[in-house]
């Protein structure tokens, strides 16, 4: 499981890093390009879009041809993208080579899940999908600082050289040491009659679209802290790219530490249980911030103290959900990750949108927006997930 579990994990740092690298330079590129913070915030909005629609291609390719082809496709892609923004003019081409990444780098999202899905179900897949976090959890400690470091040296063109790198690598790793988990007998085909019938299924099953939602705001109130945190950081309170990376990291400790505990939560509550308290608490963490930064009473410390609860609670919630709503589904396992990955991230994509209407380059219209995203998620968890309901 482990040697499994480092393997998806390096693949799947490679979207997080395209997201996290590059942030830093959000502010230069802003400059540089003669863009709006509103505009630079696109391109992250392309990604996420792509990433999340490109799932859907990604997941059932992956029921029908395995699930290794998908994965090198989608890094040659994600290559190509990265060679692209290197050579970005405008950010709108920028946004467009950003799209391609995402569309790359969504292969690695949905197939990664799937992997596990072919390996491994309820507690023990738990644990694996809690591993495959703690490695990729590594991305939003040292994306950012190492972002931070090339451009110190290099202009923010060079992180996107850095990727192509780190894509080209991964070529190299998963064609030669990822096993293939999907034996012949149990592929199938893809065609329009399989894949209605199949998404059919999945989005009549409350379960699965309740899970995938509460999984997915709490997703999408770290993307809006993602589009945000470096004008906020940079520009309200002053921190250099290093200052901003370490704050980033701050966040990430308490996501990937407390993912690590979810499994053993998960056997001794119940999921759903852990699933209900961990939401409870991501909203309550929030929702004290946002009222505190309204009263003006949140300063650089409370933010990352407050970040960092909320982000904790997340990581019981993010894996959690994700192998409950899968659990069902074995069948179509790559069909329901895709899926579901799609919804995630186009809730993701929709709040940075939300966010970006009211975003002033202060921390109370990201603060309030990553509230409402866990009002969102503990009003489905007590609808979906009442203590009534018998699951698991």
């Amino acid at each position: 499981m482990l040697r499994l579990a480092i393997v998806l994990g390096l693949l799947g740092l490679i979207g997080p890093f395209a997201v996290d690298m590059y942030l830093p330079a959000l502010p230069r590129i802003a400059l540089d390009l003669g863009s709006s913070e509103a505009q630079v915030q696109m391109t992250l909005t392309a990604y996420f879009a792509t990433f999340g629609l490109g799932q859907l291609f990604y997941g059932p390719m992956s029921d029908q041809t395995g699930r290794k082809p998908p994965i090198l496709l989608g890094l040659a892609v994600f290559l190509a993208g990265s060679l692209g923004a290197m050579s970005a003019g405008d950010v709108t081409s920028l946004a467009l080579w950003r799209a391609l990444q995402g569309l790359g780098g969504a292969a690695l999202m949905v197939v990664t899940r799937a992997v596990i899905r072919d390996r491994y179900t309820g507690a023990e897949a738990t644990r694996l999908m809690a591993m495959l976090m703690l490695v990729i959890s590594v991305s939003p400690m040292l994306a950012p600082l190492a972002g931070a470091g090339v451009i110190a040296v290099a202009d923010w063109r060079a992180v996107f050289g850095v990727l192509a790198g780190l894509a080209l690598i991964s070529l190299v790793l998963a064609s030669t040491t990822l096993p293939e988990t999907l034996p012949r007998e149990r592929r199938v085909p893809v065609n329009l009659t399989n894949m209605r019938r199949g998404a059919g299924v999945l989005l009549r099953d409350p379960l699965f679209m309740g899970l995938t939602f509460i999984g997915g705001f709490g997703m999408a109130s770290f993307f809006v802290f993602i589009a945000s945190a470096s004008f906020v950081y940079s520009g309200e309170f002053g921190l250099s790219p290093t200052g901003f990376s370490i704050a980033f990291a701050i966040n990430a400790i308490g996501f990937f530490s407390a993912s690590q505990v979810a499994a053993p939560l998960g056997m001794r509550l119940g999921v759903a249980k852990v699933i209900r308290l961990a939401v409870i608490g991501f909203c309550l963490s929030t929702a004290t911030l946002a009222l505190l930064a309204l009263s003006g009473l949140a300063g650089l410390y409370t933010i990352i103290a407050g970040l960092f609860l909320g982000n904790a609670c997340l990581g019981l919630v993010i894996p959690t959900t994700m192998v409950l709503a899968l659990d069902e589904h074995g069948d179509i396992a790559g069909l329901a990750s895709s899926l579901g990955g799609t919804l995630q991230m186009l809730a993701g994509g929709l709040m940075i949108l939300v966010s970006g209407l009211f975003f002033d380059g202060t921390a109370v219209p990201m603060l309030l927006v990553i509230a409402a995203c866990a009002g969102i998620s503990l009003t489905l968890t007590l609808i979906i997930l009442s203590p009534r309901r018998r699951i698991a």
